[in-house]
Parts: structure tokens; C-alpha cells; sequence
């Protein structure tokens, strides 16, 4: 689904998200047996799989000393550490630092909307799509690409992804697209559509569900099939190479939310999420 790391990617530094910097922190306790924590790593910055907000709620899970994580993805991990009978940790991480911060030790599990790709597979292992969505573009409402069928209408256009991402990656199957540098981030993409950098940007349908809901001056662009893009759009959640007894618990937990169960976390998920979520 969302995005293409490649396996360059597991040595890359890990940084924190820009609205919840990650800081360092002890091996999470074990995941085996009953009690202890479930040490879970997101962006926190993606809404809505994840965000970060300032206030306390039911459904949010502190990650400093002022911010908290919530989200679908901080939804799916509460489920599977009840399931375990752990206690969830959310750690924000940079997209780029994830896989690090799992093969590092420093995480259990990685749930942010990552798909399993085999350049992924052969750094961490994966469980069965947890969600599947489509991939469809977002643009300024009064711009005539308002009114596009087909991903082959933004030829010659300005079209920005998220930097090491299927978002990304995907761009070049438009001919003659004039394709943006990457963004680190969502939230700045969002603004540099607004501001007439770009024409146009890829998106997952509830990202771009909620972006417009912030945002109702921008619309989402949808393709009949044929028309799009081609494109993995489930995701997965990852485990470490090896971690097979966790993987298990995992998928035992994923096994009993069923599909009605996971399409109404995703709306409540969309409905709650801040307007200015970063």
C-alpha cells in the first residue's frame, strides 16, 4: 500500500517525526507469554492510520511528555496487545527510520501502513494485510484535473509522492508527467498543493479522505479500473526477521477482527482525526 522502502533503507539513522521526535529508549521488554509491553513504531504523522495530537483521549496513547499517537494503525495495536495481554507503547519514528528501529531492537512491531514488499521481506517479516485500500490522486477543487478519469490526464503536470514510497514510485506511470522531488511528510505536500508547487499528489483513498476533510477546498480523483494506477495498496504489519512465535500472536489476534470490524475502525478513525493532524 502506501510505501516502497528499499532495503537500502535499513541502514539509514533513525529520526524522529516532526510533530513527535522520537527519543532513544531501552530494548522493549520481551513479547513472549503473558504481561509486559508491546512497543509498537509509527510515524504518527499520517492520518488517518496515524497522527499526533496535544490532547488526551480514549483512543490515544502518549508517546512524550506532551503529545499522543491515535489513529487505525494505534487502534489495530491496542487490539493485538489486549489480545497478547500487553500494554501498548507507541513510539514515534520517522518513515525512513522504522525498519532500522525494529532490526535495532528499540521496537517490537512496526504498524504504519507499510506493505510487504519483497525488497521488505528479505529485512523484516510480515503478517497477512491488516487493510487494503485504492490509490486515487488529490487536487485543487477548482482546477480542471478536478474532472480527470484517467492518471494519463496529468501528462505534462506537476505531480508530487512521499519521499520512499509507492506514492512515489508510482508517478512515473503517467507519460510525460513531470515528476516533484519527494516530500519527507504529508502535511507538507498537503501545502505545497495549496500553494501552486504541485499539480496534483498521489494518495491512498482514506488519507486522501481526510486530508479533504481538513481540507475541503481540495478533491479526490478517482479511476475506474484500467484508468489508475497499478499498484499494492494492502498493508501489513512487520515483525523482525526471525520473530516467528511474535509474528504468530500477531496474525492469532489480526485472525479475530473481522473485516466489518477493521472497515468501521477506519471510519471512526477518519471521523475523530484532528483537522490540522500532522
Amino acid at each position: 500500500m502506501k510505501k516502497l522502502l528499499g532495503i537500502l533503507l535499513a541502514g539509514m539513522m533513525l529520526v524522529g517525526c516532526s510533530s513527535a521526535p522520537a527519543t532513544p529508549s531501552e530494548t522493549p521488554a520481551s513479547t513472549t507469554g503473558a504481561g509486559g509491553t508491546f512497543t509498537v513504531a509509527m510515524e504518527c504523522n499520517y492520518a488517518p492510520f496515524n497522527w499526533s495530537q496535544t490532547e488526551a483521549n480514549e483512543t490515544a496513547v502518549k508517546i512524550t511528555s506532551a503529545d499522543y499517537c491515535d489513529g487505525y494503525d494505534v487502534a489495530m495495536a491496542r487490539k493485538i496487545a489486549d489480545a497478547m495481554g500487553k500494554e501498548l507503547q507507541i513510539k514515534a519514528v520517522a518513515w525512513e527510520g522504522l525498519i532500522t528501529a525494529l532490526n535495532n531492537g528499540e521496537v517490537d512491531a512496526i504498524i504504519a501502513g507499510m506493505t510487504a514488499t519483497p525488497e521488505r521481506a528479505e529485512a523484516v517479516d510480515f503478517t497477512k494485510p491488516y487493510y487494503e485500500s485504492e490509490m486515487v490522486m488529490i487536487v485543487r477543487g477548482d482546477d480542471q484535473l478536478a474532472n480527470a478519469t484517467s492518471i494519463q490526464d496529468f501528462t505534462g503536470k506537476k505531480v508530487l509522492g512521499q519521499i520512499n514510497t509507492l506514492y512515489d514510485e508510482v508517478i512515473d506511470q503517467i507519460e510525460g508527467v513531470n515528476h516533484l522531488t519527494p516530500q519527507a511528510t504529508y502535511p507538507r505536500m498537503v501545502l505545497a498543493l495549496q500553494q501552486g508547487e504541485a499539480d496534483a499528489l498521489t494518495a491512498e483513498l482514506p488519507v486522501a479522505q481526510g486530508v479533504i476533510a481538513a481540507n475541503p477546498e481540495l478533491k479526490i480523483v478517482t479511476f475506474a479500473e484500467g484508468k489508475g494506477f497499478e499498484a499494492d495498496t494492502t498493508v501489513s504489519i512487520a515483525v523482525k526477521k526471525g520473530n516467528t512465535e511474535l509474528l504468530n500472536q500477531i496474525q492469532s489476534a489480526l485472525d479475530s477482527i473481522t473485516e466489518e470490524e477493521r472497515v468501521e475502525i477506519m471510519k471512526q478513525a477518519t471521523d475523530r482525526q484532528p483537522a490540522t493532524a500532522e
